[in-house]
């Protein structure tokens, strides 16, 4: 099965996980429709910023799926290796970091675990 593929069918299986607000599942479909739709709110033939708003929309995507979520909602579902869920996590924290703070504290409905914090230190 080819990566986007295995993408896809990882974003539908996420999807369906009880453990995830409905709200949250509708903002990130609409946050990844908005990705891959043409219509952007910075169009992408402006040099440089054209792009920006496409990369803001998939740090809070990458910030949601990597920073937001339990590790081991994400670990059910996801279709590759551990060491490549590592990877993924570490590159997704550096670029979530054009996250805006008010959006991290105000756009998602999900409570982790209580514990998680103490799980991965």
């Amino acid at each position: 099965m080819g990566v986007i593929k295995e993408t896809i069918e990882f974003i539908k299986d996420v999807a369906k996980d009880e453990r995830i607000p409905a709200r949250d599942k509708k903002v990130v479909l609409a946050l990844l429709a908005l990705i891959v739709s043409p219509l952007d709110i910075i169009p992408d033939w402006i040099p440089i910023i054209g792009l920006f708003d496409d990369a803001i929309l998939l740090a809070i995507v990458l910030d949601y799926f990597f920073d937001v979520l339990d590790q081991e909602i994400i670990l059910s579902h996801f279709p590759w290796s551990f060491k490549k869920y590592k990877l993924m996590r570490r590159m997704a924290k550096t670029v979530a970091q054009l996250t805006p703070g008010f959006i991290k504290r105000n756009i998602w409905k999900f409570e982790g675990s209580p514990y998680q914090d103490k799980l991965e230190r």
